[in-house]
């Protein structure tokens, strides 16, 4: 085999492991461009397993135009918070959780999503971070969850890249991050060769 047809065959392969992720370990899942879906399409979001082949997550790249002061107005922290409420998901739509970047887990009924990164579910809680750390914090309406089997049923089919978890990453800003992780999982080789020409 010549060299440039192992670099080939490297690189199909390479793009097969971003479809066969370990569904144990947290991840980020990047929508297809095939995914037609009203609520699912272009989005990117944060995952975590709960055992048993289950999943929870949420879409981090789908600001609302409802700022938190909004749904709560006679909530004075709320009113400091400048971002709007993302769209976490469509299950509890009604319910307002918190993504906070911390070392710590911040206490309550919080989960770690991703290194870095926790999920705080309990209302205390996120009030807490409302008022104290709401810097460093999204705020979602709603979330995703997996029943057993159904994530990984859905990366087999391809409706998902996975990639590795990335606090940072998944607090950017929302405008441009899909179309540049699909660019990412489609073009390997060329993000490749970029990071070999930073990294020392």
């Amino acid at each position: 085999m010549n060299k440039r047809a192992f670099v080939f065959v490297l690189l199909l392969g390479w793009s097969a492991l971003l479809r066969a992720a370990d569904l144990g370990s947290p991840m980020i899942l990047v929508a297809d461009p095939q995914l037609r879906d009203g609520i699912f399409s272009r989005t990117v979001l944060v995952v975590t397993p709960l055992g048993g082949d289950q999943h929870l997550g949420f879409i981090v790249n789908r600001p609302t135009t409802i700022a938190l002061g909004k749904l709560f107005p006679d909530d004075a922290p709320s009113q400091k918070v400048a971002d709007p409420v993302y769209l976490g998901g469509p299950v509890d739509a009604q319910v307002i959780f918190a993504l906070v970047r911390r070392t710590e887990n911040p206490g309550g009924s919080a989960l770690q999503m991703l290194p870095g990164l926790f999920a705080a579910f309990d209302g205390p809680t996120v009030d807490r971070i409302i008022q104290s750390d709401p810097a460093h914090a999204r705020f979602f309406a709603g979330l995703v969850v997996w029943r057993a089997g159904e994530l990984r049923s859905e990366i087999e089919q391809g409706a998902w890249y996975t990639m590795a978890p990335d606090a940072d990453l998944a607090m950017r800003t929302p405008q441009g991050l899909w179309e540049e992780l699909v660019e990412r999982a489609q073009n390997p080789a060329r993000f490749a060769a970029v990071n070999d020409r930073v990294l020392p």
